[in-house]
């Protein structure tokens, strides 16, 4: 087990295969550290990440169909980094940090390396990955 600390936060501990997981899934997503900043203070929606204002934000390098977009993010849900905003109606089509999330982006902040490029091995173990379903 790896134990990831933020600072002020207690410790959680997680796999090693579910860290793996999370951060290829991190890496090859589509999507800025900007985006997962955000996300970590509030939820963003998903007219705020795809198209031309997901570029004028920072989020996405290149602008991203809707779809695309709620593809990516429901990928990064399934392995632990994301989660669906809830409000009095049913769930919303925002997203916030999970801890899992919030710990790695808080790793690569902390770094201030941004985050890592994938290899052409963590893209196709993650293709495979989101192709398959593996669980976490």
């Amino acid at each position: 087990m790896t134990v990831l600390d933020s600072p002020g936060k207690s410790s959680i501990q997680y796999s090693e295969p579910t860290l793996k997981r999370a951060e290829r899934a991190i890496r090859c997503s589509p999507f800025q550290l900007q985006l997962f900043i955000t996300m970590r203070l509030s939820s963003v929606g998903l007219n705020g990440i795809a198209g031309q204002s997901g570029v004028n934000s920072a989020y996405t390098s290149t602008a991203l169909t809707e779809g695309t977009a709620e593809n990516a993010l429901l990928w990064l849900i399934q392995v632990g980094v994301l989660r669906r905003e809830v409000d009095g109606q049913g769930i919303t089509d925002s997203f916030r940090l999970t801890p899992l999330g919030r710990q790695l982006i808080d790793q690569w902040e902390s770094q201030n390396q941004g985050i890592p490029q994938p290899s052409l091995c963590d893209r196709s173990i993650n293709t495979l990955n989101r192709w398959l379903r593996f669980p976490v």
